[in-house]
C-alpha cells in the first residue's frame, strides 16, 4: 500500500510551511494504523526532508503523544502474515489535531476519541431562526 499518496504529501506539506503561525492547529490529514494491533498514528505535518512528520501517535499504551515520527519507518515495519502499517483510505475530519490529542489523551487511545470526534461531526447541527418573530414584527 501507497502510504502518502501526492496529493496527501502536498497538504501534509502546505500545513507544515504554515506551522510557524501561531494560530496554526489544522485537522489531521492522513490516519496509519497497525492491523494488527493498536498502534495509530495522525500526521498532520510533512517536513522538508520528505519523511518526518509531526501529529499525535498513540502505540496502545493508553498514552497518546504528540511528536514527530518517521514515515520510512513506518514503512518499514514487518508485521505477522506479511502484513504493515496501512493507511485508512476512508479517514477524513474537520476536528483540529489540538481537539484530537486531547480527546485521545482523556479517552486513552486515538481509537476511542475517533469514536468519540465522529459522533460529535455527524451530529445534526440545529438551524437558528433568522427572524425570531416570524416575521410578525414586534
Amino acid at each position: 500500500m501507497i502510504l502518502l499518496t501526492p496529493e496527501l504529501r502536498a497538504t501534509l506539506r502546505v500545513n507544515a510551511e504554515r506551522s510557524a503561525e501561531c494560530d496554526h492547529d489544522p485537522a489531521p490529514v492522513v490516519k496509519f494504523f497497525n492491523p494488527l494491533g493498536a498502534a495509530t498514528w495522525l500526521a498532520t505535518e510533512l517536513y522538508d526532508d520528505g519523511d518526518t512528520l509531526f501529529g499525535l501517535a498513540d502505540l496502545g499504551f493508553g498514552c497518546p503523544e504528540l511528536g514527530h515520527f518517521n514515515l520510512s519507518e513506518l514503512a518499514g515495519i514487518r508485521l505477522s502474515f506479511g502484513l504493515g502499517v496501512e493507511r485508512d483510505i476512508d479517514f477524513s475530519t474537520r476536528t483540529s489535531l489540538s481537539v484530537w490529542a486531547d480527546t485521545a489523551r482523556r479517552a486513552g487511545s486515538i481509537s476511542q476519541a475517533q469514536s468519540i470526534i465522529w459522533r460529535i461531526e455527524s451530529a445534526p447541527v440545529p438551524e437558528l431562526p433568522t427572524d425570531p418573530e416570524g416575521g410578525k414584527g414586534g
